[in-house]
């Protein structure tokens, strides 16, 4: 999440002389926050994590300290950023790094800061203060014009730059660096370190900035390239204890924060009594809940679990395969549970018409499906949405210009997929939305997306596959260098759910044992189609093997960068047995 005020500062830039470049806007939604339901600790501002020992508060405003553009890609197109001091921020909070994001978007900055807390009555006196403050820093790299071991401006002509790292008291951990545009090392009380049983392991995620110095001079720069990449917590998901606090990590030597001593915050005991109530996760959905957009030219559109129940879907059991299925009421109710999917049971519609009638959808009983759950140790709330597709249509195949149908290939019963909104659990503002797209997917962060009736983003769902996209477009599951895969083509129609409107709280385990109530349906972990088997990998591979020599080492190459399912498709699983439903979004 990043929001925030901008100020202006000094640059640095790569390459030729210092060139005038904009601040970038700040964000803000289109309409004010609500004032959400009371109860419990969500969006006050504050939350407690080691039992009462830290007090964290979310930065809000911010002052730019310098710009980083690499030559020949300035602006938007390149990855110009921008790194930024909070400022106001509370009293008696203590800063733990930095902040920095691309300019190619509005600054929408999130930075965490803390303090010390109080433990509650009776608890055991800890040997040392959570907070301290480094007893050095170390330098990192320099952009000079007359000093130092990484003088990148002898090579390409900067203004000053230096980066750092807070080197802790034994005992404690630095979160995060601190760059400054003079020589001078920052006050040692610029930055609070923080002991490391409150502290876990984290790791780089995303590059903010590559500097690859071409050919350096052996005398002038130490090293040949200079990076900024975000830092996240190692292990994530929804019981995870790790929190971000938003800062960065920078290496000229590839080091990873671990080795340089930086990590991340951790929620020790997970108290999540930040995260909303049942009453608040509803106004959450009903605030920021997407309108998912269906390709004009859809043709297997989604509907209601229970439409797709009472129309036709049977349960068929291995062994009894030629026997026709069991009916499944509208709920699921008979549906076998279980905590593994052991092939024993799937789900299927029926032949000819009336079963095609059921792969066509039902749009008007369609409803979203939220999974709400913990999200970076408590500091977050995830609301998981899930749409379900009785069919997915078939793959047709991008080679270059020519786009070719693959006939049955990608066809199958029963499509789940999915996409996430991510709270600050701090100050309930939409972070990002996660956009999943066939066993992957990536965030977007809320400055960068597309918004419609308010403060709901847009999601688009592809074509037949219905992967979630950000923007319409057509994009390639396979190689987009080469221009090789199967399309995924995205638009806008009136083929259309909002889902803050339509959708049904499913799952929120935070909230104790009985607090939602889960469908029977839900707890079904077996396949909600029957195994399809293709043969396009087969005749594609036997077209490659009876190209001329001097092409077919390429084609193979081509061939390899095509997604697995050209070959088999298992049938899908429900929602609950995704790794994604307790671990974090595979980005």
């Amino acid at each position: 999440m990043r929001w925030g005020g901008c100020f202006s500062g000094g640059d640095v830039r790569v390459g030729g002389p210092p060139l005038e470049e904009p601040d970038p806007e700040v964000f803000s939604f289109a309409e004010r926050l609500p004032t959400w339901p009371p109860g419990g600790g969500f969006a006050r501002g504050r939350m407690c994590i080691g039992g009462g020992e830290l007090e964290l508060a979310a930065a809000t405003s911010f002052q730019k300290i310098c710009t980083l553009s690499p030559p020949r890609r300035r602006g938007c197109g390149g990855n110009s950023v921008t790194f930024y001091r909070p400022v106001g921020v509370p009293e008696g909070f203590s800063l733990l790094g930095h902040y920095c994001q691309p300019n190619c978007r509005p600054l929408h900055g999130h930075l965490l800061v803390a303090r010390a807390g109080a433990p509650p009555a009776g608890a055991p006196p800890q040997p040392s203060p959570p907070l301290r403050a480094p007893r050095d820093y170390a330098l990192v790299w320099e952009f000079s014009g007359n000093r130092g071991s990484n003088n990148a401006s002898r090579c390409y002509g900067l203004r000053d730059a230096y980066f750092w790292v807070p080197v802790p008291p034994e005992g404690y951990k630095a979160v995060g660096c601190l760059v400054t545009t003079e020589p001078q090392k920052p006050p040692l009380d610029d930055v609070a370190c923080v002991r490391a049983d409150l502290t876990e392991e984290c790791e780089p995620h995303g590059s903010l900035l590559h500097l690859q110095l071409e050919s350096p001079p052996p005398e002038s720069c130490a090293a040949a390239a200079f990076a900024v990449r975000g830092v996240r917590p190692a292990h994530r998901g929804m019981w995870g204890k790790g929190v971000g606090a938003g800062t960065f990590c920078c290496a000229a030597d590839g080091s990873s924060p671990r080795e340089q001593g930086i990590a991340c915050l951790s929620n020790v005991e997970l108290d999540l009594s930040a995260m909303p109530t049942l009453e608040q996760a509803h106004a959450l959905i009903r605030h920021y809940g997407p309108t998912l957009f269906f390709h004009p030219k859809e043709l297997y559109l989604p509907s209601s679990v229970s439409w797709f129940f009472k129309n036709g879907a049977a349960l068929y059991r291995r062994g009894d395969a030629a026997a026709a299925g069991e009916e499944i009421d509208g709920e699921g109710s008979n549906l076998p549970g279980g905590d593994c999917n052991d092939g024993e049971y799937w789900i299927d519609v029926p032949s000819g018409e009336r079963g095609r009638a059921v792969c066509r959808g039902n749009i008007e009983s369609a409803e979203l499906y939220a999974h709400v759950k913990p999200a970076m140790g408590g500091a977050c709330t995830d609301v998981a949405m899930w749409v379900f597709c009785p069919f997915n249509g078939p793959a047709r195949l991008k080679l270059g210009p020519v786009s070719l149908p693959l006939g049955k290939t990608g066809r199958h019963v029963g499509d789940w997929e999915h996409f996430a909104l991510r709270v600050s659990n701090l100050t309930g503002e939409l972070m990002a939305v996660y956009y999943s797209q066939h066993s992957g997917g990536h965030w977007v962060d809320a400055s960068a997306l597309e918004y419609t009736d308010g403060n709901k983003p847009v999601v688009y769902s592809s074509r037949n596959g219905h992967a979630s996209y950000a923007y319409p477009g057509v994009y390639l599951q396979g190689s987009a260098a080469l221009g090789i895969g199967i399309r995924n083509d995205a638009a806008r129609s009136k083929l259309f759910v909002d889902s803050s409107a339509k959708y049904r709280i499913v799952a929120a385990e935070y909230l104790g044992e009985g607090a939602v109530a889960e469908p029977q349906w839900l707890q079904f972990m077996r396949e909600w189609g029957p195994t399809v088997v293709y043969k396009s990998r087969r005749r594609m591979e036997w077209m490659v093997g009876r190209l001329p020599l001097r092409i077919k080492c390429r084609a193979e190459k081509m061939l390899n960068k095509m997604p697995n399912e050209l070959s088999r498709e298992e049938g899908p699983t429900g929602p609950k047995e995704k790794n994604n439903w307790e671990g974090d979004e595979r980005w």
